[in-house]
């Protein structure tokens, strides 16, 4: 992200709460976010990989952020399961000062799920299961439990981003899970956002980022013409990288004139 994306703006003394931080998008998220919040702010950063979120602790102390008075937590949790929504939520409520005065929670974390078989395979409930759980039901829980444990108060704004996809919108065949859960999460989100008309709440779709998801579905798609489509955008270079969309995000957050619940695409803005 360029320094210059919204001069003068920052995200105000923050608690700030990024899953699947450790990689592709969110860690990106995790890296540019931190350089907007004001001093005495709390980053928590929740993914599976240990050995991941400590390097990116490390790559944050070195990029200045502990001379900025930020507070980086890191939370090992896998979010498909009760315990690690709880960790999460405990470790934020643990790890923020009582005088922040923005409440940011990005819900990135997420998986493809097995693109390599079509809609009429998926007959084990308890695959189906495990698949919402880690993509759907973990994001209203953890949402929820953040609302509950940082009520509405005054001087205190609170912005809820769910990181979304095209895929929500538009079937692509041989994706039924992906599909699913983006759609559902979106409407999450938007149900969210006419339920608590005090918050902000984002829709964000990246575009199609060159992560290792992105390689993941050019090699595994069953679908022909989506894995071609995939593979002709990584050879024609038209994959975008994920500073350039996360510049894009920080741009929204910072200006904050979005509607509250929308969805809005990298190529949108």
């Amino acid at each position: 992200m360029q320094a210059d994306v919204c001069p003068g703006k920052d995200l105000g003394r923050a608690l700030c709460i990024i899953t699947g931080a450790s990689r592709g998008f969110g860690r990106t998220v995790s890296r540019e976010i931190s350089r907007l919040f004001k001093p005495g702010s709390v980053l928590v950063l929740a993914a599976r990989s240990r050995d991941d979120l400590r390097a990116l602790q490390a790559d944050l102390a070195a990029a200045g952020a502990d001379g900025t008075g930020l507070v980086v937590q890191c939370v090992v949790a896998d979010l498909g399961g009760k315990e690690g929504v709880e960790s999460v939520i405990r470790a934020s409520k643990e790890a923020a000062s009582v005088d922040i005065d923005h409440l940011i929670l990005v819900n990135n974390a997420a998986s493809l799920g097995d693109v390599s078989r079509y809609a009429k395979s998926f007959v084990d409930m308890s695959e189906v299961d495990s698949y919402l759980s880690l993509n759907v039901s973990s994001a209203l829980c953890l949402t929820a439990g953040v609302l509950q444990a940082f009520p509405r108060r005054p001087g205190l704004r609170r912005t809820m981003v769910n990181v979304t996809s095209l895929c929500a919108l538009q079937p692509f065949p041989s994706w039924v899970l992906y599909c699913t859960g983006k759609a559902a999460r979106e409407m999450m989100f938007r149900v969210l956002a006419e339920e608590e008309p005090d918050l902000r709440v984002l829709n964000y779709a990246p575009g199609p980022l060159d992560t290792a998801m992105q390689a993941e579905a050019r090699s595994s798609t069953a679908d022909p013409s989506i894995r071609q489509s995939f593979s002709a955008m990584f050879s024609q270079g038209q994959l975008l990288s994920c500073e350039a969309s996360c510049a894009k995000l920080m741009k929204l957050l910072l200006e904050d004139e979005y509607a509250s619940g929308a969805h809005l695409d990298f190529y949108d803005l």
